[in-house]
């Protein structure tokens, strides 16, 4: 098995309010919305999904109920500080809530983090250090 992710799929308790979240508010762009599941433009990269939590959860086999840190954070790396700055700006407008302001991370980077309505966490952050990141913009 290769170190590849084919795409990313959320379970969302509510499909409108994650759909306004990520469109209205981050201004990602829908590719296909089937009703039971939405996909959005991956612009080159792995393609990121919203389907229902309750079916999400029936399709792999697991109960939809949970809470806490899941262990997953999603990464989304910029080239400039004032970049994380204007996401986590555009996140919180859009209904986020901030987890860590941006700010200097203790390994030298510059980052913040915020939950989306479902709680899912994105890390969004910029180092000077190495030029072969895997920016997402």
């Amino acid at each position: 098995m290769k170190a590849h992710v084919s795409s990313i799929l959320l379970a969302v308790r509510d499909m409108d309010r994650a759909k306004r979240f990520y469109t209205e508010g981050l201004g990602w762009k829908v590719q296909n919305d089937f009703g039971i599941s939405v996909f959005f433009e991956a612009d080159g990269a792995s393609p990121v999904g919203f389907y229902g939590r309750d079916g999400l959860a029936d399709q792999v086999g697991t109960s939809p109920e949970g809470s806490g840190f899941s262990g997953l954070v999603l990464t989304y790396v910029v080239r400039t500080e004032e970049r994380v700055d204007e996401i986590m700006a555009e996140a919180q407008s859009a209904g986020a809530t901030i987890l860590n302001p941006a700010g200097a991370l203790p390994w030298g980077g510059y980052g913040g983090t915020f939950a989306d309505p479902d709680g899912y966490i994105w890390s969004v952050g910029y180092s000077e250090q190495g030029t072969d990141q895997p920016y997402a913009e």
